[in-house]
C-alpha cells in the first residue's frame, strides 16, 4: 500500500480524455502544496511520457493500477480520498473499481454515459456506498453536468419568483459545436451489444426511470423525431445524449426528495433551426448513424488542440407553467466533449475534497451530490457560465 495519502487520483491519466484531466490539473493544481494529486495507469513508462509532457511537477506522483489487477486497484483506492476514473467503457473496466470504492470508503467520479451499467452498479452498491459514506457519482462530464445542474439552476430560479418548481422543462441545445471521440463511440458500441444480447438491458435503456431505484412518474416525451416547436420558432431533432441526461436529471429528482414534483416531465433536443431548412436538418440529424458504424473513430483518439479551443456549446432549458416562463442557459466556450469535460470532472472531484459538502454516503448525480458549489467552481475556473434569460 502507497504510503502517501491522496486527495484525487486521474486513473486512466495515459489515455486521450485523462491527459487532459492531467493538463487541466497542473495547471491550475501545479503541485501536491495546492492538491495532492497523481497520475494512475497499466504504465509507469506511459505516465513518466505525459508527465514530462505537460510538464507535470515532480511532487505529482505516479500510482501503477489496471483493471485486470485487483490487488492494484485496491492498492490505489486505499491511498486517496477520490478516484477520479477516464478508464472506459465502464461496463467493460469498471465493476470492480466501483465495488472496491463503495466498500472502503472512497469518493468517486466517472465520465459515464452508459445507463444499463449505472442501473446495474445501483442495485448492487448503494447501500455498501451508503454504509461506508462513500460517495460515487457518475456522469461528471458533457453528458450530464450542464444538464443536471442546468435544470437544478432553472428550478432554483422559479422557486425564487414563483414559490414552486416547473413541472414540465424542456432542455433544448440551442448550438454546439465539438466532436466525438473514440471513448465515446466505444462506450455507445458496447451498451448497444450488451442491449441486444440480453432484452433486460434494451428494457432498461428504454426506461425513463430506469435511475430511479423502482420510483417511476408519468409518461415522457420520447424525444426521438423531429418536430416544430412554435415556442422556439425552430425545428428541434433527436438529441444522442438525452437517453442518458434525462435517466441523470430523473434521478437528481428522487435524491432530491422530488423537489421538481412528483409529476415532473423532462425531454431534450436540438435546435436546428426555422423553415424548409430547419426541417431538412432536422431530418437529417434524425438520420444520422455515423456513431455506430465501423468508420469512426477509436479508442484513444480525439480532436485536436485547435479543434477543442474552437468548439463551444450553448443550450437552454425552458419551464413553462400556468402562462408562467422562464429560461436560463447554460453556456461553455471550449469543446464540449473534451475541452470541457475535463474540467468538469476534475472540479468535480475537487468538490468532494475541499467543498465541506453535506452529502453522505451512496450513488449520485452532480446536482444533488455538489449543487450550487459546483456551479460556482465551473463558473470560476472551467469558463461555464448559468444565466437566467
Amino acid at each position: 500500500m502507497l504510503s502517501t495519502q491522496f486527495d484525487v487520483i486521474v486513473y486512466g491519466a495515459s489515455g486521450f480524455t485523462g491527459q487532459l484531466v492531467v493538463e487541466y490539473l497542473s495547471q491550475h493544481y501545479p503541485n501536491s502544496k495546492s492538491l495532492k494529486w497523481a497520475m494512475a495507469g497499466r504504465s509507469v513508462e506511459k505516465l513518466q511520457q505525459i508527465k514530462q509532457q505537460y510538464q507535470v511537477d515532480e511532487s505529482i506522483e505516479l500510482v501503477v493500477a489496471d483493471a485486470e489487477d485487483i490487488d492494484s486497484l485496491k492498492s490505489m483506492v486505499a491511498s486517496t480520498k477520490v478516484v477520479l476514473t477516464t478508464v472506459g467503457p465502464y461496463q467493460l473496466y469498471g465493476n470492480e473499481l466501483v465495488e472496491l470504492c463503495a466498500t472502503m470508503g472512497t469518493d468517486y467520479v466517472d465520465l459515464c454515459g452508459e445507463p444499463a451499467w449505472m442501473h446495474e452498479m445501483i442495485s448492487k452498491h448503494q447501500k455498501a456506498a451508503q454504509q461506508s459514506g462513500a460517495r460515487i457519482v457518475f456522469s461528471c462530464g458533457f453528458d450530464s453536468i450542464p444538464f443536471d445542474l442546468g435544470v437544478y439552476y432553472l428550478q432554483q430560479q422559479a422557486k425564487q419568483q414563483f414559490g414552486h418548481p416547473f413541472e414540465r422543462v424542456k432542455g433544448r441545445v440551442r448550438a454546439m459545436k465539438g466532436t466525438f471521440s473514440g471513448g465515446t463511440a466505444a462506450s455507445l458500441k458496447a451498451t448497444m451489444k450488451a442491449a441486444h444480447q440480453d432484452p433486460a438491458v434494451m428494457r432498461v435503456l428504454l426506461n425513463p426511470f430506469s435511475l430511479t431505484e423502482g420510483v417511476e412518474g408519468p409518461a415522457q416525451p420520447h424525444g426521438n423525431k423531429p418536430l416544430y416547436e412554435k415556442e422556439f420558432n425552430s425545428w428541434s431533432a433527436p438529441f444522442i445524449m438525452a437517453a442518458i441526461n434525462t435517466r441523470n436529471i430523473h434521478r437528481s429528482n428522487y435524491l432530491l426528495g422530488h423537489e421538481y414534483g412528483e409529476n415532473f416531465v423532462y425531454d431534450e433536443m436540438i435546435f436546428t433551426g426555422p423553415g424548409d431548412e430547419g426541417e431538412a436538418a432536422a431530418n437529417a440529424v434524425a438520420n444520422d448513424k455515423s456513431m455506430s458504424g465501423d468508420k469512426g473513430p477509436k479508442p484513444g483518439e480525439g480532436p485536436s488542440k485547435e479543434e477543442r479551443e474552437a468548439g463551444f456549446f450553448d443550450i437552454i432549458f425552458h419551464g413553462s407553467e400556468n402562462g408562467r416562463t422562464l429560461t436560463v442557459s447554460v453556456k461553455g466556450v471550449m469543446d464540449p466533449g473534451y475541452g470541457t469535460t475535463s474540467k468538469m470532472i476534475a472540479e468535480s472531484a475537487i468538490s468532494l475534497v475541499q467543498d465541506n459538502l453535506a452529502t453522505k454516503g451512496g450513488i449520485w448525480t452532480s446536482a444533488p451530490a455538489m449543487g450550487n458549489k459546483l456551479i460556482d467552481r465551473l463558473i470560476a475556473r472551467a469558463g461555464m457560465s448559468f444565466t437566467l434569460e
